[in-house]
């Protein structure tokens, strides 16, 4: 029974620690959070992850049509314009393999998609889901913003 608990309680703070994750600065956070139209013949995508407890220590990694946006972290958002008119492919690194959510932009519209953790055998792995305009503007105005372009592994 007490390794189980020691073993439970290990794991909970592993999975809890804070990781971090390059940043933008506070002025293009600033920005970002305005949700101007993306350009002409665009569409803009917002990739976040609440401030959560769970797998707050952990980076998971983020791709739009197997290009790198970058690690996420507890508490972070990206913006990516992408061709709008389009089906575009949304990735994060999981446990085991890569989780996917296909989205159907139209040109000057604004897409938001939350990464979550979720318990995995040996570590969390993360998911995606699709957020209206209203709901995924609200949680993104909490966030601050990470920088665009690091991914630890490969795709």
């Amino acid at each position: 029974m007490k390794r189980a608990l020691l073993a439970t309680a290990v794991t909970l703070s592993l999975l809890s620690g804070c990781a971090s994750v390059p940043m933008a600065s506070p002025e293009t956070t600033a920005n970002m959070v305005d949700f101007k139209k993306p350009t002409e013949g665009f569409s803009g995508v917002y990739i976040f992850r609440k401030n959560s407890l769970a797998g707050a220590g952990l980076k998971k990694d983020i791709w739009i049509d197997k290009e790198c946006i970058g690690e996420s972290a507890k508490g972070v958002f990206f913006y990516k314009e992408v061709e709008g008119d389009m089906k575009h492919t949304i990735s994060t690194e999981s446990e085991f393999s890569p989780n996917d959510l296909t989205i159907n932009t139209k040109a000057g519209n604004l897409y938001f998609v939350k990464q979550y953790i979720k318990l995995g055998v040996f570590v969390g792995g993360a998911g995606l889901e699709q957020y209206n305009f209203a709901d995924g503007k609200k949680e993104v105005s909490k966030l601050k913003m990470a920088k665009l372009g690091h991914c630890s592994s490969t795709r």
